[in-house]
């Protein structure tokens, strides 16, 4: 498979990230295409698209000889099994992934040639991207979709995130709303419950440490 781009965020590890795209809007991505595809007649008509597909690589798994039919998810504890194919788990056959993003903006000319701008991406920076292709919401929104053993997970109550001033004055408001959303989304594996573990998770050039007492999140100063 040809890496035709890479992302650029805020993220820069798999712990901390929104688990799903569009769970935290306000993270602003760039797609930074590869030398070789860095043509801006590749993107003309896609201006007129409000949200695209990008197809990516699970590159920072550990690759393994054998794919097994089964993964234990986080979201149910880690404990039930259910099929790969059931699953978004990075742990399948071909590691790839798909995020819908809300595409802002195509700049044709930059120093590093097209750029995408996009919002909402579940996606590590430096991540190598497959492929990329527009949203169709004629065909792609589908009303009356079920979301299977994975709807309980809407009934959870979002987190207050408290994050401290000193911080605040370091990242700009896009930046702190991004790591809003997603602590308060609860970027914690399900079977890890105790208020007194401090987590640790690198955002926007920063090792941020928080701990979770309920409901609350509180970033560490």
């Amino acid at each position: 498979m040809l890496t035709i781009a890479r992302i650029r965020n805020d993220f820069h590890t798999k712990f901390g990230m929104p688990r799903q795209s569009g769970l935290a809007g306000s993270t602003v991505s760039t797609v930074v295409f590869e030398p070789a595809f860095r043509q801006a007649e590749a993107l003309r008509g896609l201006e007129g698209f409000s949200h695209i597909w990008l197809l990516w690589q699970f590159s920072e798994l550990e690759c393994e000889d054998e794919w097994r039919p089964t993964v234990r998810p986080p979201r149910l504890g880690g404990n039930q099994r259910m099929g790969v194919f059931a699953t978004r788990s990075p742990f399948r056959p071909n590691r790839i992934g798909l995020s819908s993003v809300r595409l802002m903006k195509v700049e044709l000319s930059s120093p590093e040639g097209p750029l995408l701008r996009v919002a909402g991406a579940d996606i590590m920076d430096g991540t190598p991207i497959l492929d990329i292709k527009p949203y169709l919401p004629y065909t792609d929104c589908h009303a009356d979709a079920t979301g299977g053993f994975t709807e309980t997970e809407t009934l959870e109550q979002p987190l207050e995130v408290v994050i401290p001033e000193s911080l605040k004055e370091q990242l700009s408001p896009l930046q702190l709303n991004a790591l809003r959303e997603a602590l308060s989304a609860d970027p914690r594996p399900r079977y890890h419950r105790d208020p007194s573990r401090v987590y640790t998770m690198l955002y926007a050039g920063r090792e941020l440490r928080f701990r979770v007492d309920g409901t609350v999140a509180t970033v560490l100063p």
